[in-house]
């Protein structure tokens, strides 16, 4: 009888074994927390379409960054919710707007943080749009002024890190220029640069408050069908001065990462959105599968695709499970 020479499953034959050869390896540095701050509310309200995340008043934001970061976990992903709401979306220009008080709050409790600040409109318009409507549609250029003014206001509220996430033409660029003029030469931009019109968003959408009033994102936010225009984007996106760049959703784009990831020599980020985060609580709570494998399983694949950063709801989570 013939006996195979070559037998993989010697190095399968303990968890031990296991850990020594593993060639993926997840570490709470890999990853970065979401935090949705609010001015409406004044102690922290948990997200029913998220559990386990919540809404938070901007000292406890600071509070809920400071404890993740003792975790291991280098920083947070700021998204805000004003009080006021108006077809320009105005609040997220203001100086004591609910971000920019937040961001000073975390430097005041722990300027080690690194703190990324969200540059968008459709969590500040009435329309829920990611920009400025002109005619029924969403004014690429208008709107690119706009957010090159709020990414300015985040970053002299201290933002280490600016991540536009509207997917307009050219904001990089016109971003970049107006943080150089106001002497923010120092402070990066990570671009959402392949942003996917997804359906994996709607959690999110609730938590923010940003679903669209009317219409839909996919004038702006690219086809799932499509991957030879996410390393387009991405490339564009790196021309303009981008420092990171980011692919989103992640679970159903880890060809994208890894196309990224092979052809650019620049930090790939990877957003486990809100969907992919629901799924699991909830396949979890109907005891169809274990939190905890899934997750890692999950995240341990958008490693593995080439991710450098994991933006991911479940990261204080894994910070303990790694321990």
């Amino acid at each position: 009888m013939s006996f195979p020479i070559n037998r993989p499953r010697r190095l399968r034959r303990s968890d031990a074994i296991r850990r020594l050869v593993r060639e993926t390896r997840l570490h709470p540095s890999d990853f970065i927390y979401p935090v949705f701050v609010s001015e409406l509310i004044d102690r922290p309200e948990p997200i029913e379409a998220m559990p386990g995340i919540f809404r938070y008043p901007y000292k406890d934001a600071a509070k809920e960054a400071d404890r993740v970061f003792k975790l291991g976990i280098p920083g947070v992903l700021l998204f805000g919710i004003p009080t006021h709401k108006d077809a320009t979306g105005s609040e997220s220009l203001k100086q004591d707007g609910i971000v920019q008080n937040t961001i000073r709050e975390i430097k005041n409790v722990n300027p080690e943080i690194v703190v990324i600040a969200d540059v968008c409109l459709c969590e500040y318009t009435d329309h829920g749009h990611c920009g400025i409507i002109n005619n029924g549609e969403v004014d690429n250029d208008a709107t690119v002024y706009i957010l090159a003014r709020q990414a300015a206001s985040l970053a002299a509220a201290g933002a280490d890190i600016v991540a536009p996430s509207d997917m307009m033409d050219g904001r990089v660029k016109a971003i970049r220029a107006d943080l150089d003029k106001n002497g923010f030469k120092n402070t990066a931009i990570m671009s959402y640069s392949a942003k996917y019109c997804s359906a994996f968003y709607g959690p999110f959408r609730e938590a923010a408050g940003s679903a669209p009033q009317f219409g839909n994102r996919k004038g702006y936010q690219m086809d799932p069908a499509n991957a030879t225009e996410a390393i387009k984007e991405i490339s564009y996106d790196i021309d303009e001065g981008a420092d990171i760049v980011m692919v989103k959703p992640a679970l159903a784009y880890l060809d994208i990462i890894a196309k990224a990831k092979s052809r650019f020599d620049i930090p790939i980020a990877a957003y486990n959105v809100s969907g992919e985060y629901s799924m699991v609580k909830l396949a979890a709570q109907a005891e169809l599968g274990d939190e905890k494998l899934l997750a890692l399983e999950i995240l341990t694949s958008i490693k593995r695709a080439g991710a450098d950063i994991i933006i991911s709801y479940h990261a204080a989570d894994v910070a303990k499970w790694l321990e």
